[in-house]
């Protein structure tokens, strides 16, 4: 004789079984590759929004585009390669950085939309470009490189690369971070460019040299 099964356990098989269901249907829709976007998806690493770092409130209001942007921009921040690579040293830097966007280069906020340390801890750069990237619809408008501050999301690599690659901890952030981004905003992993692809610039040094490395990496990550 068998024992009778709970309602609570009837209604959460039903649940199941109506995922299950609905992940048949949407291969059936798709094909394998629906099957793969929805079992690849890239969690939301920890990044670390401007109050919580400390940053200084915007000299004017920061522009929202209403659009989504189309590539990601690659940099450096040629500041010191620090070996310390601890939470408390990323807030700092991200604060060196806005010190220097708004009282040297004169601009309203951090020109960067987001930054990451050579700890690799990620932060929010210039202001509302967290709530956008979580929301994937806009942008903030920002001021990392001259003719793309409305269509590309610009992150900065705390360091100066010209000889020296970047440690590990930095670079799987990076790819992460990347990864995620492109996944919000629907930005093929093939639209991640460096600075120096539109600005005469060095920037940002070697990491120039592994966009292929980069693109592939976050290409596997999206599946």
């Amino acid at each position: 004789m068998s024992a009778p099964v709970p309602r609570r356990a009837v209604l959460r098989g039903a649940v199941l079984l109506g995922a299950a269901a609905g992940v048949t249907a949407l291969g059936q829709l798709t094909g394998d590759r629906g099957a793969r976007a929805v079992a690849t998806r890239v969690d939301q690493p920890t990044i670390a929004n401007c109050a919580t770092w400390g940053a200084r409130p915007p000299s004017s209001a920061v522009t929202v585009v209403q659009n989504r942007p189309n590539k990601i921009i690659i940099h450096h921040t040629a500041f010191p390669n620090s070996t310390d690579y601890s939470l408390a040293h990323a807030y700092q830097n991200s604060r060196d950085i806005q010190d220097l966007h708004m009282d040297t280069n004169g601009w309203l906020d951090s020109g960067q939309h987001f930054t990451n340390s050579r700890g690799g801890y990620l932060t929010e750069g210039r202001h509302g470009s967290l709530y956008a990237l979580l929301h994937g619809q806009t942008m903030v408008q920002g001021a990392h490189c001259v003719g793309q501050n409305s269509q590309a999301i610009g992150i900065e690599n705390e360091g100066i690369y010209l000889d020296v690659q970047p440690p590990q901890a930095l670079w799987d952030s990076l790819v992460l971070f990347c990864a995620f981004t492109c996944q919000q905003y629907a930005i093929p992993a093939t639209e991640i460019y460096g600075h120096k692809d539109f600005n005469n610039t060095q920037c940002p040094g070697l990491l120039h040299d592994r966009l292929p490395e980069l693109r592939s990496a976050v290409a596997a990550r999206l599946g």
